[in-house]
């Protein structure tokens, strides 16, 4: 059976909506069209892409005029806020992270330590849980923290954070705060001012529906003053058409981000996703997941599968993580979904299901009888 739209819970990796074949297609056979033709109105047309696509983000997020840029994903966000940063900032001091972080923020973390000095800490899961609590990372968020890079929802539980508890803390603390917001920006509400924060990093895939390579960074105005990226070119001045190589100097705002010419492609792409984002209605679109949600728990709690996602709704995210206890189980069981036509996947031993604006009460009823169908002779 080919796979169905009402079937799909994928949202937690690349989000789909009603027409985004046919909004892809329009945009990039408009944005061929301009590229290809022999004038010189290319440019205007490719930048005013790419700024539709930062003010779409900005609202999104309630973010500040000309404190938002585009970059290629979140690992390169963090890397260029990180090396921007003066140098004492960050050197004799501690990073501080929970292990239930997108593991490639880690790996940068990790790596980075060393050149810039700083004692990368990393909050575990206390013992028997599946996720880092919030009560653990302020155990370990002293005085000493200069940055905290707070996951906001984890890609592995769905665990949602309490971020105005987090940041109070860390303001109180004197650390930088900085958000991953990846795995809920588009269905949970969020704003860089409510709590403030000092920057933000995004993909827009998942629930934002949009393409591979259109990450977004966000820095507070505040913050943007002190840093100094080290990747740096013409579009990083005030006047991109400065061509005196001993006059350089730094945007006043986030422009400072950007340096040589921009990857304009992925956002031009991701801009139809993005408008139509904007004209949904997202309390419904999120009561439309909390009830997806509800049924599969429901049907977990049935078969006796251990649920890895917090039941409570206001500690979660659109995201729904179940233990099958081994790697052959949940190959079998993805095995038999795909077959009927559903969309999900696995990491390991755990199946991961993300009801979205496409996925039906009818199909994830469907799927949870399919599920126990398939576990039955476990």
């Amino acid at each position: 059976m080919t796979d169905r739209k009402e079937g799909y819970f994928l949202y937690h990796s690349i989000g789909q909506y009603p027409g985004k074949e046919a909004d892809l297609s329009k945009a990039m056979a408009e944005l061929a069209s301009v590229w290809s033709a022999p004038d010189d109105q290319q440019w205007s047309y490719m930048l005013g892409k790419r700024a539709e696509f930062i003010d779409l983000w900005r609202a999104l997020i309630d973010a500040r005029e000309r404190s938002t840029t585009t970059c290629e994903n979140v690992t390169q966000g963090v890397h260029m806020l990180l090396t921007s940063l003066p140098a004492d900032r960050l050197r004799g001091r501690t990073v501080l992270v929970a292990a239930d972080c997108f593991p490639s923020n880690h790996f940068l973390l990790s790596r980075l330590q060393e050149r810039f000095g700083f004692d990368l800490k990393t909050v575990h899961p206390r013992q028997g849980a599946s996720w880092v609590a919030d009560d653990d990372m302020i155990a370990e968020w002293d005085s000493d923290v200069a940055l905290a890079l707070v996951t906001w929802v984890s890609s592995t539980t769905s665990h949602k954070t309490n971020l105005e508890n987090l940041a109070t803390h860390g303001r109180a603390m004197g650390s930088l705060i900085g958000v991953d917001i990846t795995q809920a920006a588009g269905l949970l509400p969020f704003s860089v001012e409510e709590p403030e924060i000092d920057f933000a990093v995004s993909t827009s895939l998942k629930w934002m529906c949009g393409t591979p390579g259109a990450g977004m960074l966000y820095v507070h105005p505040n913050l943007i003053a002190e840093c100094r990226p080290e990747l740096r070119g013409w579009f990083s001045q005030d006047n991109p058409f400065n061509w005196d190589i001993d006059a350089f100097d730094y945007a006043p705002d986030i422009r400072r981000f950007d340096n040589g010419t921009p990857a304009i492609l992925p956002a031009a792409a991701t801009v139809p996703a993005l408008k139509w984002h904007a004209t949904i209605d997202t309390r419904a679109l999120l009561h439309h997941n909390r009830l997806l949600c509800d049924i599969v728990i429901e049907g977990t709690d049935e078969l006796g599968l251990t649920l890895l996602t917090p039941r409570n709704e206001q500690e979660r995210g659109g995201s729904l993580m179940i233990d099958l206890t081994s790697e052959g189980i949940a190959s079998k069981t993805l095995a038999t979904l795909n077959a009927a036509g559903f969309s999900a996947d696995i990491r390991g031993t755990i199946l991961r299901l993300s009801p979205g604006i496409q996925t039906t009460e009818e199909a994830t009823r469907e799927l949870v009888n399919l599920l126990g169908k398939s576990l039955s002779g476990r």
